[in-house]
This record gives C-alpha cells, sequence and structure tokens, in this order.
C-alpha cells in the first residue's frame, strides 16, 4: 500500500489481511516482476528506504544492485588528440581564453599560457577536441588510471633506455673522467648541489631514503654503549626496555658532569631544557589568563621575549621592593655575607686543662701581621687600646686615655 496517513477503518483492515496473509487463508502479495513476497518478512525490511522507495511492493532494496561494466578507452578507439573539424575563425563566448576552443574552460587549458590569448587576439585559434563522454559509475569517474596504456610507458621506457646506454658508450669512448662522474655519478653524486648534499646527510641512528622520503629509525647508534651495559648491578638505575629508557644515573657517587652519560633526566633538568620548560609554564599560565597569543610552538619567537620581559620586570619588582624595606626598617649590614673566619671549620684539635695550658695538641698559632705587636711603651705592661671608657681608649693597666701618658700604677 502506498504511503499516506490511515484512517482507522482502513488501519483496520490493512491489519486483518495482513494476518489473513501470514495464515495462509489470502494470497501473498506481488511485487513488479511477478514474485511473490513472504508475508512473514519484517516490516523494517519489507519497507524500502525513501531514497529507493517507488510506491510499490517490493524487495529490490534488499538485492544486490548489478553494476554494469565499465567501457574502456579501448573499447571506444577514441584517438587521442582528434578534434570534431577545423578551428573557429574568431573566439566564442565561452570558448577558452588561452587558447579559444570551447570544449575546456582557461582553468583546464594544457596549451602554453600565451601573453595575450585568443580572446584578445582573435589569432591561432586551437580547434575543439573530441570528447567521448561514457556511462561511467561514480567510482569510474574518479579513476585516476583509467586512461592509462601500459604499452605507451613500456615504449617510452625502452627508448630512455636505449638513450642511456647511448649516452654511456659516448661517455666510455671519450675516456672523459667528467662524463664517466656524469654518468655514474661521483662520491658526493652532486658536488655542487649543498641543498641535497645536506638533505642526504641523516641523522644519526637513523636510515633515511632521500627518493622515497622515508625514514627507518633504528634502535640506537653500534658505536655507543647500551644503557643497561653501563652498571650490571642489579641494585643500581632501573632500565624501562619497553621505552628504552634509564632515567636515574648508573653511576652512583660520580659527579654527572664528568660523565658521558648521567641518565635522562640529568639531560632533562640541565642546558636550556629548563628554560623551554620555563617557557612553556608561562605560555599556559598566559593562556590560562586569556592571552591565546602566547604559544611556545606557534609563536616562540613572541614567547620567549615576553618571558624574558616579565622574569626582568619580576626582578626589578623585587629588587625595588627590599630597598623600600631596607630604607624604612633598616639592617642592610646585617645582610652582607659574613667573614670567612666566623664559618669555616677545620679538623684541628687541641686539649686544654684548667689552668689554660695546653695539655693535648698544638696550640694554633697567632697569624703575625706587618706592623709590631706587643710593644709596651712608657712603662706600661698593656697595650694602647686594651681598655674602653666613655668613647675613649685607653691603657688598661693605669687606665690612662692619653697615648702618650706614662704608666702610674703603683708597682
Amino acid at each position: 500500500m502506498a504511503g499516506g496517513k490511515l484512517n482507522r477503518e482502513e488501519y483496520r483492515k490493512k491489519q486483518d489481511l495482513e494476518a489473513a496473509r501470514k495464515a495462509g487463508t489470502a494470497p501473498a502479495e506481488v511485487d513488479e516482476d511477478g514474485h511473490e513476497i513472504n508475508p512473514h518478512i519484517p516490516q523494517f525490511m519489507a519497507q524500502a528506504p525513501w531514497y529507493m522507495d517507488t510506491g510499490k511492493p517490493s524487495l529490490k532494496h534488499q538485492r544486490p544492485l548489478v553494476h554494469t561494466p565499465k567501457t574502456k578507452i579501448g573499447d571506444l578507439k577514441v584517438t587521442r588528440g582528434l578534434t570534431t573539424g577545423p578551428a573557429a575563425k574568431r573566439y566564442r563566448k565561452g570558448a577558452c581564453e588561452n587558447c579559444g576552443a570551447i570544449t575546456h574552460k582557461t582553468k583546464d587549458c594544457v596549451d602554453r599560457p600565451r601573453k595575450k590569448g585568443a580572446r584578445w587576439t582573435n589569432r591561432n585559434i586551437k580547434p575543439d577536441e573530441a570528447i567521448v563522454k561514457p556511462k561511467e559509475g561514480y567510482d569510474a569517474k574518479r579513476d585516476q588510471w583509467d586512461d592509462f596504456v601500459m604499452i605507451e610507458w613500456e615504449l617510452i621506457d625502452e627508448a630512455r633506455k636505449k638513450k642511456k646506454a647511448g649516452e654511456l658508450d659516448k661517455a666510455i669512448a671519450s675516456g672523459s673522467m667528467a662524463d664517466l662522474e656524469k654518468q655514474f655519478g661521483s662520491s658526493d653524486e652532486d658536488d655542487g648541489d649543498e641543498d641535497k648534499y645536506a638533505d642526504k646527510e641523516g641523522m644519526p641512528g637513523q636510515k633515511v631514503d632521500t627518493k622515497s622520503r622515508t625514514t627507518v629509525r633504528n634502535l640506537r647508534i653500534r658505536e655507543d654503549t647500551a644503557k643497561y651495559l653501563r652498571n650490571l648491578d642489579l641494585d643500581s638505575a632501573y632500565y624501562d626496555p619497553k621505552t628504552r629508557s634509564m632515567r636515574e644515573n648508573p653511576y652512583v657517587g660520580k659527579d654527572p658532569k664528568e660523565l658521558d652519560y648521567a641518565g635522562d633526566n640529568f639531560t632533562r633538568y640541565t642546558g636550556d631544557a629548563v628554560d623551554m620548560t620555563k617557557t612553556q609554564m608561562f605560555s599556559w599560565e598566559a593562556s590560562e589568563r586569556g592571552n591565546i597569543s602566547m604559544h611556545l610552538q606557534a609563536n616562540p619567537t613572541q614567547t620567549s621575549l615576553m618571558n624574558r620581559e616579565v622574569d626582568s620586570k619580576k626582578e626589578k619588582l623585587k629588587e625595588a621592593t627590599r630597598n623600600s624595606i631596607l630604607d624604612k626598617y633598616g639592617g642592610e649590614v646585617h645582610l652582607s655575607k659574613p667573614p670567612e673566619g666566623l664559618i669555616t671549620q677545620d679538623e684541628h684539635y687541641v686539649e686544654y686543662s684548667r689552668t689554660g695550658r695546653v695539655i693535648r695538641g698544638q696550640e694554633k698559632s697567632i697569624p703575625k701581621s706587618k706592623y709590631q705587636e706587643d710593644v709596651y711603651i712608657g712603662h706600661h705592661s698593656s697595650v694602647w687600646g686594651s681598655w674602653w671608657n666613655d668613647g675613649k681608649w685607653g691603657y688598661k693597666c693605669c687606665l690612662q686615655t692619653m697615648k702618650n701618658a706614662y704608666c702610674t700604677r703603683q708597682p
């Protein structure tokens, strides 16, 4: 029954007819070709989709489509370059502006581009091509090898080999080194071409084929020592065979800067890797704040310059804050580095008695200066500056504050 909205009576009659067909009391439904339709087929299988519905009962949408064989160019016997007739005398509207043929547009023209096309000169107009349009399917229209003729390619390849053999015979007969290198290729294959030479130089550990543009990654450079052979101790750094990585330093107790290999983490946290990580963090933080132009991969120069500018502003702000606090509260003297003698340590051991006499070890010698020391003038028993009182220096023995005064202490 054709599609459409049924009333209650029509719907009831349709349901009774389907029940009778399933029971065998009514004849089965017949399609366009006269074939009976099984009444027990579900509705979702029997009903055709909207783009294949003809309005009549049928099961053609469930049968495989019959594809007509593709018509080959050879069967049509179309000669390439065949024209429909003589060329036109004047330019026609809608024709190619370059050559004047009406069978193609300007963008599809394969003729040599002219300085002034046939549209403006009306000279040397090409004849129209004979185009045969066979009935093809979706795949046939898009088959890029449809017009390929293997015999023609074999003839071209054979002619090329003959030409190459003739040039080689001439080079051998002449005996010139330049001709031989041109035919066989030199050691560099292209001495004067720096770009090609650089292109043929591959990365270490990789096999690069410059002709096919493929790269085959090897496991490692064979001259290098494998990571798992650097330290055979079972308790040394762990080697991950899946990723071929050893993150920790296999040589424990040695300076990483003096080693050829100090683990993968050493290269990750040294050199420019740290600066690169800080720049990446800066770009992420800038993106979170809404500045989408800061991107390390898309705009690395601007991101790096902006990161340096922000860091310099942070340092200036920190220095200004520090100076303002010191100006307000003081204490700059406490920020200076203490003398080296106050913080140094040594293993010099000396043991004293209760009276101050050295019992064990050797007492540390007092460094001498270029000035005279322990010189007692004016019969004093102490040196000048051994006593301090009311902002004045003096002698401790007699409490005199005049440097040239004699000692007045009673013996």
